[in-house]
C-alpha cells in the first residue's frame, strides 16, 4: 500500500471517529449544557402561583419550592413538570451538585434558560454566606442537564382546574409525574364503552375539552419515547368519578419508574 493510500485510509478513520464523537455528543443525555440563570425578583423564597404551566399553588411549593421558569425548555407547555439539575460554575461560591428544579413557569431574562425561585437559586451555593453572594449577583453562569423527577409514595394525580364546570367543560393538569419523559398527548375515555377523544393542550400543562363524556372517566397519557423512538400509552387504574368537581384531585393509582 503506497503513501497516498495510507494517508487516505488514515483520513477516513479520523473522519469516522469524529462523526461518531459528534453523534454521541449530540444525543448525550447525561451531558451538561452551558447557559445562564436568574432568579425571581420578589422576596418569596418559593415559586409563583401564577406560573404559565397552570399548576397554581402546587407550582410554587412542589419539590420544596425548588422550581423554575424556563425559556426554550418550556416548549409550549410540553416541558412543564420536567426536572433539571442546575449548578452554577463559580467555584468560590457554587457546590458541585447544584440543585434539582421542576419547571412550573415560562420566562427568560437576559439570555437565561432558567429563572429559579430564590430558594433554588440559593440551593446552588456551598454555604449560607455564599448563597447571599449568589443572590446579589442576580444572573450567573450555569450548567444544566435533564434528570428524572422522583416523588416517593406519590402516584400520578389528576387535578381538576377551578375553571371546570361539570358537565359542560373539563380542564385538568397532571401532577407528580416521575421519570424524564414528556406527556405529549392525552385522551379522555368513557369507561363503559371506552370510546376516547383527544384533548387540547390549552396552555402550559392544562388539558381541556368541552362537553366531556358522561359517567366515570379515565384518561390515557402518551409518554415520549427513548432513543429508539417508541412512545407508550399509560392508563390509570383509578377512574375520575362521574360527579367530578372543580378543584378536586384524583389519584390515578399508577406511577412511572424513575430511570
Amino acid at each position: 500500500m503506497g503513501p497516498f493510500l495510507n494517508k487516505s485510509w488514515l483520513f477516513l478513520v479520523v473522519c469516522f471517529g469524529l462523526m461518531h464523537y459528534l453523534a454521541n455528543g449530540a444525543t448525550c443525555k447525561d451531558c451538561f449544557v452551558h447557559s445562564m440563570a436568574a432568579h425571581y425578583p420578589d422576596s418569596d423564597e418559593k415559586g409563583t402561583e401564577t406560573g404559565e404551566c397552570g399548576f397554581g399553588s402546587f407550582g410554587a411549593t412542589i419539590n420544596g419550592g425548588h422550581v423554575s421558569a424556563a425559556s426554550d425548555l418550556f416548549r409550549n407547555g410540553v416541558g412543564c413538570g420536567a426536572c433539571y439539575q442546575v449548578r452554577c460554575t463559580n467555584s468560590n461560591l457554587c457546590s458541585e451538585k447544584g440543585v434539582s428544579v421542576v419547571v412550573t413557569d415560562h420566562g427568560s431574562s437576559d439570555r437565561t434558560d432558567f429563572i429559579l425561585s430564590r430558594r433554588a437559586f440559593k440551593g446552588m451555593a456551598q454555604t449560607t454566606d455564599a448563597a447571599d453572594s449568589l443572590l446579589s449577583l442576580g444572573i450567573v453562569d450555569i450548567e444544566y442537564r435533564r434528570v428524572s423527577c422522583s416523588y416517593p409514595n406519590k402516584n400520578i394525580t389528576i387535578k381538576i382546574d377551578e375553571s371546570s364546570n361539570n358537565p359542560h367543560y373539563l380542564a385538568f393538569v397532571i401532577w407528580y409525574q416521575q421519570g424524564n419523559k414528556d406527556i405529549t398527548a392525552v385522551q379522555l375515555c368513557e369507561t363503559k364503552n371506552f370510546t376516547c377523544k383527544l384533548l387540547d393542550r390549552s396552555h402550559g400543562a392544562v388539558w381541556t375539552t368541552t362537553s366531556p363524556p358522561s359517567g366515570p372517566l379515565t384518561i390515557r397519557m402518551l409518554f415520549s419515547g427513548d432513543d429508539d423512538g417508541d412512545e407508550e400509552w399509560i392508563v390509570p387504574v383509578n377512574d375520575i368519578p362521574e360527579n367530578w368537581k372543580a378543584g378536586a384531585t384524583y389519584d390515578s393509582g399508577v406511577q412511572v419508574n424513575v430511570v
